[in-house]
């Protein structure tokens, strides 16, 4: 009888205590290093002395300068939406109606721009169409002109061309996905009925996508709401969004009062954009009537579909190639034509340069924070996916207070999703200053920040390993004698290793290339790689800009190997968002 109960009591541990207390540990993490900082915003922008104090909150609307900040904001991101929903429709319907030679390949192409850190993507736009980018200096060769003929630069021009350039990959997938998921025997009905081919795609196609249009809309107009990076590098001090006027307040101005209320503001906004993008999930997860992709896609027959083909897939690469290709290609060249000097240059420390230690330091910098974080956010994501997919088995038996703390844990654990990197890190900013956490100085705080913004991407990599793990195969494990170590080691490893994989390498690129939070907390002798391309592109003279460039490079091919990697280890088409 004694020994009955303990073995009850072993499988009540091993079942639920030591899931629970393991479960601390992320749940610990988040309220420490996400929780706590935001609270630290909200009681900055909303008590002053103990007391509460709406001045700083209320100043958004009463100082005429940040209303100018909040609208260019607005339509800054509207009208970056509207292009990039107008550029990737038909790319969409081409990718979504028809299979043709290579189209993996060009929408790996067009997927590529949004793995990309944001201080890559500017400095790729300088080197295309900057002062002395590959476009200008061709026309000032062929035109025999002194100046360069475009001038773009700290324009709203080359803001919006960016953003189009990296939200495009949202909207292509959202829409081509829900799209090849319509029949087309909708549109052809309508047509027989008389409606032509364009009142066809009014009448019965597009309210069909409305879904997914807005969807996507929703999801680039957060991207471009809270635009950092492009804004501060290609606008200049001219351009201001909410998301600089923060960084500007906090360290320019040291007004942290109004930094922590418009931080409250942009969560605000934020929080209300995610709720309207993930109940619009909703529905596009449960589209009307599916078609088996084989009876939508089909071979281009015509000469007028192969024509469409070919422009759509001529668009997608050039559009996304050129910037690419020309940011490569001007680290490469100097005032004497081809030369490597710019990569030599990052492993010298010149006299007079603004770092303590060289530009080749700042990589190593970012290698060895990117390897800690993704070991951090990887473990803790790891164990959270597992009490997630088990408590989600459990509601099946009928224990739907586990169901509930799945989908609470769920939602808890994505909610990084929401806030900015640069008010995460203006929250460490002010939390982590001080007693009891008083973290600034150190080097722990630069993975800690990057594991929390990289926790969603890896959860939501890892989840669908575990949630497809059959309960029969654990059973059969347990029958034969194993224990919940052996099961672990023998059943779920194998099967969860490649979600894992995929999850730890979103993990290292998403911190080797994150600015905003950075920006805040990177000291000054330890600057990661986009700090030091940002300030490198700051400084005057032709060998800091190609130095800039020269890192923009290295850090492109490696978010470009890691996507390849990303596409090729991925769990089926799950993981997406």
């Amino acid at each position: 009888m004694t020994t009955a109960s303990g073995d009850r009591q072993k499988r009540r541990w091993g079942r639920w205590v030591i899931p629970l207390g393991l479960m601390l540990l992320p749940v610990g993490f988040f309220i420490l290093f996400y929780f706590y900082p935001l609270g630290a915003i909200l009681r900055l922008g909303l008590l002053a002395e103990g007391r509460l104090n709406t001045a700083a909150l209320t100043e958004l609307f009463s100082s005429s300068y940040l209303l100018r900040v909040l609208w260019f904001t607005t339509w800054q991101a509207v009208v970056s939406t509207a292009l990039t929903l107008l550029l990737a429709f038909p790319g969409a319907y081409v990718m979504a109606r028809y299979r043709f030679r290579g189209k993996s390949l060009v929408r790996a192409v067009a997927t590529l721009p949004f793995v990309l850190p944001t201080v890559v993507v500017a400095a790729a736009f300088l080197a295309l169409i900057g002062p002395s980018g590959v476009i200008n200096s061709w026309l000032r060769d062929v035109l025999a002109l002194e100046s360069a003929p475009l001038k773009l630069d700290q324009t709203v021009w080359i803001i919006l061309l960016a953003h189009v350039f990296y939200n495009y990959s949202i909207a292509l997938r959202i829409l081509s996905a829900y799209w090849q998921n319509l029949p087309p025997s909708l549109s052809q009905a309508a047509q027989m009925l008389g409606a032509s081919p364009p009142r066809a795609f009014v009448a019965v196609t597009l309210p069909l996508l409305r879904p997914a249009i807005t969807a996507a809309a929703t999801l680039i107009f957060i991207f471009c709401f809270t635009s950092f990076g492009v804004i501060v590098i290609l606008g200049g001090p001219r351009f201001a969004t909410l998301e600089v006027e923060i960084y500007r307040q906090a360290l320019n101005l040291f007004n942290l009062p109004l930094a922590a209320a418009l931080s409250l503001w942009q969560i605000l906004f934020t929080l209300i954009l995610m709720a309207v993008y993930t109940r619009t999930q909703a529905r596009i997860a449960r589209p009307i009537k599916t078609a088996a992709r084989a009876a939508v896609e089909r071979p281009p027959r015509s000469p007028r579909e192969k024509a469409l083909v070919a422009a759509n897939v001529v668009a997608i690469v050039g559009l996304i190639g050129a910037p690419l290709l020309a940011l490569a290609a001007r680290s490469l060249r100097g005032e004497n034509g081809l030369t490597l000097t710019y990569y030599g240059a990052l492993f010298t420390n010149r006299d007079d340069s603004l770092f303590f230690v060289p530009p080749g330091a700042a990589i190593l910098n970012s290698v060895a924070i990117a390897l800690a974080a993704m070991t951090l956010s990887v473990g803790l994501a790891l164990i959270a996916a597992q009490a997630v997919a088990g408590w989600e088995r459990s509601a099946t038996t009928g224990r739907g207070g586990r169901a509930a703390l799945a989908r609470l844990l769920d939602v808890a654990l994505m909610l990084p999703l929401a806030t900015s990197a640069v008010t995460l890190g203006l929250g460490y900013l002010i939390a982590l200053g001080r007693p009891p956490l008083n973290l600034r100085t150190s080097i722990l705080i630069l993975p800690i920040a990057h594991a929390v913004v990289a926790i969603p991407f890896v959860l939501r990599s890892i989840l669908p390993g575990f949630r497809a793990i059959l309960p029969s195969l654990r059973e059969a494990a347990a029958m034969l004698g194993a224990n919940g170590r052996q099961v672990w080691r023998e059943v779920d490893w194998p099967l969860v290793r490649r979600p894992v994989l995929v999850g730890a390498l979103f993990a290292f690129t998403i911190s080797l290339g994150e600015f905003g939070a950075t920006v805040f907390l990177a000291r000054p002798e330890t600057p990661t790689l986009p700090v030091a391309i940002y300030r490198f592109l700051g400084r005057p003279g032709a060998l800091n800009y190609g130095q800039a460039l020269a890192m923009s490079t290295l850090l492109m091919l490696v978010c470009a190997v890691a996507f390849v990697a990303i596409e090729h280890f991925r769990f089926g088409d799950e993981g997406e968002f």
